[in-house]
């Protein structure tokens, strides 16, 4: 199909620019103590979503591609959807496709695995809970109970405890799981008459060890390759043993803990030998699905010249994905499920109509608003059309800067509006997500409080410019910063299945539109709707816009 875009026959957009603000993590759900979004003062946000051009969208399961509405959104597949216009299968919904009708394992990827796992050992290194986002546990079974049926007698699963997705401390619960399966697999005899040796090996939490993403601390990714490969950790005699004592130091120090941020630590055996290193000729796949904290870890793995950090004597593997996370970059180059093919997003429309535009954000969500934003497509579209600019992030743990830089994001942005060069441009304020994913109220609350700070000074910008200033959000997380089970109040730290608010400043409305009575509107609607504020018509297969004329 053409990516030629027809005028709007009533409406031109107006003479200064439209500007998207994604306010990452900001749901939408009933005031609540635990509510950060409501307890922050927030006159300007109040403003936008109390007015006629409001209403709330869609931002989990099906609405997104995820398989079911108990399946929670996330900023990858959220961004994937307001680029696109239109709804694609995702994540764990590609890998449950592939899983139940055998796909997965005809594929030569999963041969080769098996081979160097016949000969090995087959190392499997993810994500450990059934939070949906990045991975899924029962994804990891079937490929434990595959690969034991394929032949192979040795298997390392390499655990990164969640808490984040998941309840704060439900680390121990999915060991539990696993060593059962374990169990149940090492039980039985192969055909060859030999005895399985399937085990856990390693582990940390995901915020200490392998899953940064967009370079922001590489220290992590380095900290778990050491430990998965030459088992380089505190040691253990089991990975029930390693949280029981993590947990117990925390609380004999007056520290809430959750398990996203536990040490690294190792299995080792009665000699105290780590019991899963990794060695020449072995296989490793990663089995999360999710991207953007899959790559460094990946790179690490399969590069032959990778210089960000010592390898040490980095052994020779056959590493893949459970899909490939940069398709640009080629970043794996082997992997099990093909990603979602996502053409024709609004970026491309934009380009080929001659729109300049521009994409702003800090290192933590700078590839949500290009990478996730271009359809899982790295760089520019058309560099002579757009600009992209990175704001550093900071190395810390976001509760202590709960503003983090979205200050510093709100004044690029307001120099490149005033350029009068870009007809279109996109941020995103990740704080109340990142912060969000803390557990710590009081931070959230303060991170709601600066975004709505600067996004009072976007909206004086915006008027003066006689523009336009779309806000939404691309799933929930601040909305609810606890939960509470049996009396018990406890941090909640995982997004949320609540709607996100969308919301229309147009100081210049004079009635030309209003909002349409969508049935079940999503975030695959705004990019249909954005087009119609430049004064576009949508593409005809793009889900319809939210306002009508």
């Amino acid at each position: 199909m053409s990516l030629e875009l027809s005028k709007h026959p009533s409406f031109a957009g107006r003479r200064g620019p439209l500007l998207l603000v994604i306010a990452d993590g900001v749901g939408v759900a009933p005031p609540d103590p635990s509510n950060a979004v409501t307890v922050a003062d927030t006159p300007a946000l109040d403003h936008l979503t109390s007015g006629e051009l409001y209403t709330e969208l869609a931002a989990h399961g099906p609405a997104v591609g995820l398989p079911s509405d108990d399946d929670m959104g996330n900023s990858e597949v959220g961004h994937n959807a307001l680029g696109a216009g239109r709804i694609f299968a995702q994540g764990a919904k590609l890998v449950n496709r592939a899983i139940a009708s055998g796909a997965i394992f005809e594929t030569h990827v999963w041969r080769e695995l098996i081979e160097h796992g016949r000969s090995g050992t087959l190392h499997l290194l993810g994500l450990h809970s059934d939070g949906n986002v990045h991975s899924h546990n029962e994804h990891l079974y079937a490929i434990l109970r595959r690969a034991a049926a394929d032949g192979v007698t040795s298997a390392a699963v390499h655990i990164l405890h969640d808490g984040r997705d998941v309840p704060a401390r439900s680390a121990l619960g999915y060991i539990a799981a696993t060593e059962s399966v374990l169990a149940e697999i090492n039980s039985e005899i192969d055909e060859g008459d030999r005895r399985r040796n399937f085990r856990i090996a390693s582990g940390g939490g995901r915020m200490k060890i392998t899953m940064d993403r967009y370079g922001a601390n590489w220290a992590m990714v380095e900290r778990g390759y050491h430990v998965h490969t030459y088992g380089e950790g505190r040691p253990f005699r089991s990975a029930t043993e390693a949280v029981e004592t993590m947990y117990a130091e925390a609380d004999a120090a007056g520290l809430a803990t959750g398990d996203q941020y536990l040490s690294e630590f190792v299995v080792v055996d009665d000699g105290s030998h780590p019991v899963g290193t990794i060695t020449d000729g072995d296989a490793v796949l990663l089995y999360n699905f999710r991207g953007d904290r899959s790559i460094e870890i990946s790179r690490a793995y399969e590069e032959a010249d990778f210089d960000v950090f010592d390898r040490g004597d980095c052994p020779n593997v056959f590493f893949a994905g459970m899909l490939q996370y940069d398709g640009d970059a080629l970043v794996p180059q082997r992997y099990l499920v093909e990603p979602p093919a996502i053409d024709r997003t609004i970026s491309e429309f934009l380009c080929a109509a001659g729109v300049h535009s521009f994409a702003v954000s800090e290192t933590q969500k700078f590839g949500h608003v290009t990478y996730f934003w271009n359809g899982n497509r790295s760089g520019y579209i058309d560099k002579s059309l757009e600009t992209y600019v990175e704001v550093p992030s900071d190395n810390v743990e976001f509760d202590t800067t709960p503003a983090m830089k979205v200050r510093e994001i709100t004044a690029e942005v307001t120099d490149l509006l005033r350029t009068g060069e870009y007809r279109f441009g996109r941020l995103n304020f990740p704080s109340g997500d990142m912060v969000g994913h803390t557990g710590n109220l009081g931070a959230t609350v303060e991170a709601m409080t600066v975004i709505d700070e600067c996004m009072a000074e976007l909206m004086a910008v915006i008027e003066e410019l006689d523009g336009v200033l779309v806000y939404t959000a691309d799933h929930g997380n601040a909305d609810v910063m606890y939960t509470e089970a049996k009396g018990v109040r406890s941090p909640k730290t995982a997004h949320t299945l609540s709607p996100v608010p969308f919301a229309i400043f147009d100081p210049n409305y004079d009635g030309e539109y209003h909002m349409a009575h969508s049935k079940a509107p999503g975030l695959v609607n705004v990019a249909a709707t954005l087009l119609n504020l430049l004064g576009y018509e949508p593409p005809t297969d793009y889900l319809p816009s939210l306002i009508e004329f």
